[in-house]
């Protein structure tokens, strides 16, 4: 189910205290990992960032003496790079966990990678949302009927914008694509190193439409900074007034989901 990641973070900060007990830590060894190295394999900002830090204040609230630091690799790769820093510097060290998620399963895929999940230990799924497809403010697209068009007429001359390649906002407009009969190679992606990177490229008008998830632009729809065209949810976000592609005749769904 899908919640947005709005401050407090009170559910989340639930929510990741159970993944880590219901992956069979007992309480007190979930507490005893509360002194741990955040390895978040993006640049600060985005969906991984966020909800690494959130995930380091709930430890730090359960277990009163934990301490928590963060180390943000910027390789990008769908942040297969900071996989491989992890697995070749931390692997060893029982109080370091890294940030991964769907992200990271389509970048291994797409770009071949001699890296494997299965050489880290997985711990715990913790949050899923669903991406929002946006246009800047000088995007040359007035809604998604105008996107839709020009795709089906050309779709090498739009700009899409997003995270790493391979990742959902990338499978999102591949998927878009073969939904109104385009080869999804032809998609012109443009890819940024994690969602801080592809929301500022967003914001600034780099692109002619983006996505990302929810959480991360839901500010600047809300703002009005850039236009909410869809999500790509199966039915209407929570409070959200910003309909579905499939409500808009596009069979679209994909979410994103991340852990560690």
């Amino acid at each position: 189910m899908h919640r947005e990641l709005a401050p407090p973070y009170d559910w989340l900060r639930r929510a990741l205290l159970a993944g880590l007990v219901a992956s069979g830590l007992s309480v007190q060894e979930a507490l005893a990992a509360f002194k741990l190295t955040m390895v978040i394999p993006v640049k600060p900002g985005g969906g991984w960032d966020t909800t690494g830090r959130v995930l380091g204040r709930a430890l730090q609230e359960v277990g009163a003496d934990a301490t928590v630091s963060y180390d943000n690799k910027g390789g990008g790769a769908a942040g297969t790079i900071g996989l491989a820093q992890f697995l070749t510097h931390n692997k060893a060290d029982p109080n370091t966990l890294l940030m991964m998620g769907a992200v990271m399963l389509g970048g291994l895929i797409l770009d071949k990678s001699p890296v494997r999940l299965q050489q880290a230990t997985p711990v715990a799924r913790l949050t899923s949302e669903y991406n929002v497809i946006v246009l800047p403010h000088n995007s040359p697209f007035p809604s998604l009927e105008a996107l839709v068009t020009q795709m089906r007429r050309d779709p090498g001359s739009v700009r899409w914008g997003g995270g790493s390649r391979g990742s959902t906002e990338h499978i999102a407009a591949a998927m878009l694509a073969r939904a109104l009969g385009v080869d999804p190679g032809r998609v012109n992606y443009v890819a940024f190193r994690g969602g801080g990177e592809a929301t500022t490229a967003i914001l600034e008008g780099h692109v002619a439409v983006g996505g990302s998830g929810w959480s991360e632009l839901a500010e600047h729809v809300q703002s009005g900074r850039v236009k909410a065209l869809a999500v790509t949810a199966p039915e209407r976000l929570s409070g959200v007034e910003v309909p579905t592609l499939r409500e808009q005749g596009l069979d679209v769904v994909i979410g994103n989901w991340r852990g560690v």
